[in-house]
């Protein structure tokens, strides 16, 4: 059953408008990393802003139990048309 109520529009460019919040939200992320109420929000404040002012930092990638290289397989089955 289809859901009566009307959908709310989003912009066409969600992430630009996002975006735009920006210096808000680093100055907010700045504030909690300062002042937050407790040293966990202060914690998670400042490595958000170290996040995004360095970038997060590269997931190595290993095999089984951190040491096997990656094995990818990969198999084609191919069939006959049906008759």
């Amino acid at each position: 059953m289809p859901d009566p109520r009307p959908k709310k529009r989003l912009p066409k460019d969600l992430s630009s408008l996002a975006r735009s919040y920006t210096d808000m939200a680093i100055r907010t992320l700045a504030g909690v990393a300062q002042s937050g109420e407790s040293e966990a929000a202060r914690v998670s404040a400042a490595g958000q802003l170290l996040d995004r002012g360095w970038g997060r930092p590269a997931q190595p990638v290993t095999g089984k139990d951190g040491v096997e290289d990656i094995r990818v397989t990969i198999r084609t089955i191919i069939e006959g048309p049906k008759k």
